[in-house]
């Protein structure tokens, strides 16, 4: 198990950071958010989380340990992998996953592509207590993450990261012009924010 992985970062993408430790690049992939905190050649602590299957060995970086546990927590409720934990995380912040869990906000939980009502109310049954026995506060409402963009290319990079999120190509490109009308910005990770902070509402 590799619990934490610690060293200067060598590659920044969307939604993954290539990490060297003992002169091995290790590629971790994290939230949009995550990665847009991260520089090359800047040395960075992150939390992770191997999740091994037949064919691959998947690396999963947080920035601490509470998103960490988080990630671990939601994949013990049936249907919920690590890319769909993974999702939920680049959609909302911790403490906002935290939150809608708890107070039962479907609403909130919905927008996460991949998960419908049903999926919704199983995972609040499943955690609700959970949550609520690690000390959360129910009436402390929690925040989404997100930011912006500007070029055709940088749009590009933007819709595909989207994709591969779960949503859909028109999903994407109404939240991008969307976020054009307020002013997009021209760097990928801001637009990205920015563009999943839409999608969010």
């Amino acid at each position: 198990m590799i619990a934490s992985v610690r060293g200067p970062v060598r590659h920044v993408g969307l939604d993954h950071l290539v990490v060297e430790v003992g002169g091995v690049g290790l590629l971790l992939h994290t939230t949009p958010a995550t990665a847009a905190d991260a520089r090359v050649g800047q040395d960075v602590t992150l939390e992770s989380t191997l999740v091994v299957r037949e064919e691959s060995l998947t690396l999963y970086g947080f920035a601490d340990t509470a998103a960490k546990a988080l990630f671990e927590q939601l994949q013990t409720v049936s249907g919920v992998g690590p890319r769909l934990a993974m999702a939920m995380l680049a959609v909302h912040t911790p403490d906002a996953v935290r939150s809608a869990l708890a107070h039962g906000d479907l609403v909130a939980l919905t927008k996460v592509p991949g998960i419908g009502r049903k999926s919704a109310e199983r995972l609040v049954l499943e955690l609700k207590d959970k949550i609520l026995a690690v000390g959360l506060d129910p009436s402390a409402p929690g925040t989404s993450s997100t930011g912006t963009s500007g070029s055709d290319a940088v749009t590009g990079q933007v819709r595909d990261a989207l994709q591969g999120l779960g949503w859909t190509t028109k999903q994407a490109d109404t939240a991008l012009a969307a976020v054009a009308e307020d002013g997009a910005p021209t760097d990928v990770a801001a637009l990205l924010r920015a563009t999943l902070r839409e999608l969010g509402r």
